[in-house]
């Protein structure tokens, strides 16, 4: 079966978006101290920066369970299956080693943090055996998640260490110190981020349709998701651990509004992320031009485009730092710390011009690993 398009080229805007808040995270001067999403301190650009950036995970995770939907139904048996098994674990080891070391640069790894990579790694191991099951069962289970996750707020915290940590990679974001010199960071929980992946595999059937009937579906799921975020939003009594409320603007409350929560992923975050996702794929169904065409050029490699990225930032936090005076040893690692020391760094608009300056960078390495990938049957190109 050929690439669909319309997922590239969704799939690249949003990684394109990704290295903003990348770039923000580790180079913003007060991005060690302040929450961009803290409507007390924050300012409009700087949050819609942030905010913006809610819109990847979602639509990462989404689009996983659709290409592996998409992969099954062109061969759906244990050969395949056991591929996504494989698949999922290849992902679990880049997490744990070269995108963690790219977090924190530290090669006595005193710091894990288990994020996207980590749950589309374990969705793809889940999926690898669930897939057998009937498509509607899969629905139902994913938007059972989706909906009723929000209810586990409600589950008091548990005494027990062993406990916590079960229950934070099922359902929790939360900080474990292990020890002074060793801290986990449960970021992403599987069970949220689970539901969505089963989601995107249900919808997968919609990219099979012929394009009128596509768009008309992916139109109709963008109405239904908005719509139903603006109804459950409005009564402000479920769907996310964070009502909105009245702010010192008009502004401000409709950023209160939007003001939705990532960790973990609630039913009205969910909503919103996905709706605009519908729109994206909706809007970008049939288009062809010049900057669809740029976008399918990262879309094709989504994980090259990953790893790569995270070291350009990392290395042009590094030379910042330099710029700035500041020596390599002035590195600071250890436990959570992305090595930043914390008077260094620059103002939002000058995150913006070194994002643009790496995604630029990022094309022709996009380009020639996707051209290499269509050439070479070989296991880099097979996992990456």
């Amino acid at each position: 079966m050929n690439r669909i398009q319309t997922i590239d080229v969704t799939r690249g805007l949003v990684m394109v978006i990704m290295a903003l808040d990348h770039v923000r995270d580790l180079l913003h001067t007060p991005a060690l101290t302040q929450d961009p999403t803290d409507l007390s301190t924050t300012t409009a650009p700087l949050f819609l920066t942030r905010w913006i950036t809610h819109l990847c995970a979602p639509t990462f995770v989404f689009l996983s369970g659709t290409s592996a939907y998409l992969s099954l139904r062109r061969r759906n048996t244990a050969d395949r299956r056991f591929w996504l098994l494989k698949r999922g674990l290849v992902l679990l080891a880049l997490e744990l080693t070269l995108i963690n070391f790219a977090f924190w640069t530290d090669l006595q790894f005193r710091t894990l943090m288990l994020q996207v990579i980590f749950v589309i790694g374990v969705g793809l191991m889940l999926l690898s055996g669930l897939s057998k099951l009937p498509i509607r069962w899969l629905a139902g289970i994913g938007l059972g998640i989706v909906v009723l996750h929000d209810l586990l707020l409600l589950v008091p915290a548990f005494p027990n260490p062993a406990m916590q940590l079960f229950w934070s990679l099922l359902f929790k974001t939360q900080l474990f110190p292990v020890s002074p010199q060793f801290m986990l960071l449960v970021a992403y929980p599987v069970v949220p981020w689970f539901g969505i992946m089963l989601v995107g595999y249900a919808c997968g059937s919609v990219f099979t349709q012929p394009a009128e009937e596509r768009k008309k579906q992916l139109l109709t799921l963008a109405a239904i998701s908005l719509g139903l975020f603006l109804m459950i939003r409005l009564t402000n009594i479920y769907g996310d651990a964070a009502p909105w409320s009245v702010q010192k603007n008009t502004l401000f409350t409709v950023l209160s509004f939007l003001n939705v929560s990532k960790y973990p992923p609630s039913l009205l975050y969910t909503l919103l992320m996905l709706g605009i996702m519908f729109t994206l794929l909706w809007v970008a169904d049939g288009t062809t031009n010049p900057f669809s065409r740029w976008l399918i050029v990262y879309g094709n490699v989504p994980l090259f485009y990953y790893l790569i990225h995270w070291y350009l930032v990392k290395g042009a936090m590094i030379g910042m730092m330099l710029a700035q005076g500041y020596q390599l040893s002035d590195l600071i690692i250890g436990p959570l710390s992305f090595g930043r020391p914390p008077d260094s760094g620059v103002n939002l608009p000058t995150v913006y011009l070194v994002w643009l300056g790496l995604v630029a960078v990022l094309y022709p390495l996009c380009r020639w690993y996707g051209q290499y990938k269509a050439s070479h049957q070989n296991v880099l190109t097979r996992y990456l």
